[in-house]
């Protein structure tokens, strides 16, 4: 079907309008344009060419002050508030249906009519006969994490290739522009017959199914990759997937952390002071602090700019984030890679930043080691710059200051190792239960 009809067409369009829209638009017609009182209609040589005048026409080119409706015509027999559509395959959950169904408008009712065939049949019911105007090709679209989405489409595109091949479908994903921190699915849209849709579905989730089930597996091998972190936590291994259970046996108990857990058994908040260039404020900032209050509420943890005269004249500006581990790995990961975004680092350079957190003076001893040991063992390990500068002065809570500079993944770890020695000296410091011990009886006289 190949003709297309278009609506929202102002009284004063011609002719020679639509054809400078088409040839601007390079699509090609095989007839002339019919024009009448608000709707207009052409014929295309070919389906692909009736396609393209609906993705790149259909309310976004605007006529005469009107933006122009572009679909299929539909001849004047199948004009019905009823339709009956055939050939759904028996796995094709409702929800899917009813949610293409509903794509055309309002659905009044929706009854299986009983058959002989493995598909079912259905009639439905629009509000309106305008409404029911179901092209052969039904726009199907699942939501799928992005780590996903390179291992869907394959080496070249092969493996979306071969879904398109054996289904008779074409398939698109959204650009990967479209990703925020805050939306990290892409859309992944099937055009087809409902069966072709179902077939596709069904091939795709298959696909998505073993990525995350790889995506688990490793997320079980690399648990004590950083210490004192839950991945799982983190949504770096995506268990939110459209069609995904939670796995339970993978997801760790509420307060296992590690050293890193307080000694009720959840996780200790802490605070770190990471510098950030002078010229880089308003970038995490935002448009009246929305990039930070988003930043904050996303990491779940108090992200805050120090004022600049904190820091002198130094081209440097302070963020404190005060939160548990896996906050502080959510807010400085995006912290690092909003300055890569916005240039504030070459784009063969890596990012490299200065961390400062505070430790009691009595445990700075322990992160140092014999003769430096420890925190040599510790730069050799992380691949960052640790240093506990000499002949400080404890502050008011008898704390002092390490240093920690590197890249995002290196300062990661040698924080989760610093504190992992802290929590080692506070259950050294807690103070040992007497086991059998009687309180002293009083005396007689």
């Amino acid at each position: 079907m190949n003709k297309l009809y278009f609506g929202n067409v102002s009284a004063e369009a011609s002719e020679e309008d639509f054809e400078t829209i088409f040839e601007q638009w390079k699509i090609p017609h095989s007839g002339p344009f019919l024009v009448k009182n608000g709707y207009a209609f052409v014929d295309c040589p070919d389906e692909k060419a009736a396609m393209k005048a609906i993705d790149v026409l259909s309310g976004k080119v605007e006529l005469h002050g009107k933006v122009l409706e572009v679909e299929h015509s539909v001849p004047k027999r199948q004009r019905s508030c009823k339709l009956q559509i055939r050939n759904i395959p028996p796995h094709m959950q409702w929800e899917v249906l009813d949610g293409m169904l509903a794509q055309y408008g309002a659905v009044e009712s929706c009854e299986q009519v009983n058959t002989d065939t493995e598909t079912a049949v259905v009639n439905v019911r629009y509000g309106a006969k305008d409404q029911a105007r179901l092209t052969e090709e039904i726009p199907l679209k699942i939501l799928a994490h992005n780590n996903f989405v390179g291992r869907l489409i394959g080496k070249e595109g092969r493996n979306l290739k071969k879904i398109e091949q054996d289904t008779e479908t074409k398939i698109t994903i959204s650009a990967l522009q479209d990703l925020t921190m805050y939306n990290p699915e892409r859309t992944i849209t099937v055009k087809g017959t409902i069966e072709a849709c179902a077939r596709a579905e069904e091939e795709l989730m298959k696909k998505i199914r073993e990525s995350y089930e790889s995506d688990m597996a490793a997320m079980n091998l690399q648990s004590n990759l950083i210490p004192g972190l839950n991945l799982n936590a983190l949504g770096l291994f995506p268990s939110g997937a459209p069609g995904m259970g939670h796995s339970m046996s993978s997801i760790p108990p509420p307060g296992a952390h590690g050293g890193c857990s307080s000694f009720g058994g959840h996780p200790e908040s802490e605070t770190v002071h990471l510098f950030i260039p002078a010229l880089a404020v308003g970038a995490i900032i935002g448009k009246q602090g929305q990039h930070i209050k988003q930043l904050s509420h996303f990491a779940g943890a108090s992200i805050k700019i120090a004022p600049a005269e904190d820091v002198g004249a130094k081209p440097h500006r302070v963020v404190i984030i005060a939160g548990p581990p896996e906050a502080q790995f959510k807010a400085q990961c995006r912290i690092f890679g909003k300055l890569k975004e916005e240039n504030f680092f070459g784009p063969k350079e890596e990012v490299k930043l200065e961390a400062h957190i505070k430790v009691p003076s009595f445990a700075a001893g322990r992160v140092i080691g014999k003769g430096g040991k420890t925190v040599n063992e510790l730069q050799n390990l992380t691949c960052a710059e640790v240093v506990v500068p000499r002949d400080q002065t404890p502050d008011e809570n008898d704390q002092v200051i390490v240093k920690i500079s590197g890249h995002f993944f290196a300062c990661q770890l040698a924080q989760r190792k610093i504190q992992e020695i802290l929590a080692q000296v506070k259950r050294q410091q807690q103070p040992k239960p007497t086991s059998g011990a009687q309180p002293p009886q009083p005396r007689r006289k």
